[in-house]
């Protein structure tokens, strides 16, 4: 337990003997740093659905991680039952959260490891898992630091930008996707002003994002949602970056509830809108924004969460989607760690 955010804390982890899940309990934040070791795979789907661990690729990396730790620890060593109830928990985990594609994309990149080694013992597949695992991880690192490569040609040194969200190092291995040309920029002396949206229902902008770039030393202020359009207006925001949890084919993106308020804001006001998007994120297999499934959320998150007493009626009824789709025509450019995408976008089968 630590009471002070260190970047040197991995978001998500697995522990030195192979046998637990580590992950930062993100709904402590920022009142409380606690690093949890998951096991049981009720635990782990628990953990992903009530956002202990979030963001696109974290939960990407959580769900490989947490399975090799799963089955590890299940002392299966029939071959048929071990694969048998692998694909069982594959498909539990999946089904904790629909939106995000790299849930599914790293619990299929787990799954093909079965495929592509029918023939050997459990011990042996087991450490073949574990490797995916780690790889998934490792990947997502170095995509994350591309894509803050890539984004900072954009930018000059002073400007101020705006997130949306928490597309940080806690929602990914390292870096963040929208954060990362921040933390280059850091590194590089840009200077940049930073406003983060608070994002409502479950605040990450205000709980996670504002509490991780101020703890690296960044020039942080902290809005509410529907503060964007007057600082547009004065001309205080160069450009916006917001993450994703899924790029449709045609370039439509599916991100945190707000992220079109935001877009929409941005095209009105000519300020450039960026969507960083690992490839992991990429789902050439949805046709456009609408064939994305958006997750619904407990009302509660509305009306209760972070309130001392309730904040609306009893029995009022709750509209509360986790996500938004933003049309590719709000978007200036979607930026990836294989480049810089601009319309019309075609996203293919090459992304996966």
């Amino acid at each position: 337990m630590r009471n002070k955010y260190d970047h040197m804390v991995e978001t998500v982890d697995i522990d030195e003997n192979g046998d637990r899940l580590l992950i930062i309990d993100q709904t402590l934040l920022p009142g409380e740093i606690k690093v949890i070791g998951l096991k049981d795979i009720k635990d782990i789907r628990e953990a992903i659905y009530l956002l202990k661990v979030r963001g696109a690729p974290a939960i990407g990396v959580a769900a490989a991680i947490g399975i090799y730790v799963v089955s590890k620890n299940s002392n299966i060593n029939d071959r048929r039952d071990f694969d048998a109830k692998f694909r069982e928990n594959a498909a539990y985990l999946n089904s904790a959260r629909p939106t995000a594609v790299n849930l599914s994309r790293a619990l299929e990149r787990m799954e093909k490891v079965l495929e592509d080694n029918k023939d050997i013992e459990v011990c042996r597949l087991l450490e073949k898992l574990k490797e995916e695992a780690l790889k998934i991880k490792e990947e997502d690192t170095r995509m994350c630091r591309s894509i803050g490569e890539n984004a900072l040609g954009l930018l000059k040194k002073g400007d101020t930008l705006l997130t949306h969200c928490n597309a940080g190092q806690l929602a990914t291995s390292k870096y963040g996707t929208a954060t990362a040309v921040m933390y280059l920029g850091k590194e590089k002396g840009y200077d940049f002003r930073i406003y983060c949206d608070e994002t409502r229902p479950l605040l990450q902008g205000a709980r996670l994002t504002a509490y991780e770039l101020s703890c690296a030393g960044m020039d942080v202020t902290l809005c509410c949602d529907n503060m964007v359009a007057s600082l547009m207006r004065q001309g205080v925001i160069d450009a916006v970056f917001v993450g994703c949890d899924r790029v449709a084919s045609n370039g439509d993106v599916a991100n945190k509830i707000g992220t079109s308020v935001v877009a929409t804001v941005a095209a009105r006001y000519k300020v450039p809108f960026y969507v960083c998007a690992p490839s992991s994120t990429i789902d050439p297999d949805t046709a456009t924004g609408d064939d994305i499934v958006i997750e619904q959320r407990p009302g509660a998150e509305v009306t209760d969460m972070w309130y001392e007493k309730r904040m609306a009626p009893d029995n009022i009824k709750v509209y509360n989607p986790a996500f938004d789709i933003t049309d590719n025509e709000l978007i200036t450019a979607i930026i990836t760690e294989k480049g810089i995408y601009r319309a019309p976008y075609f996203f293919g089968r090459e992304f996966i």
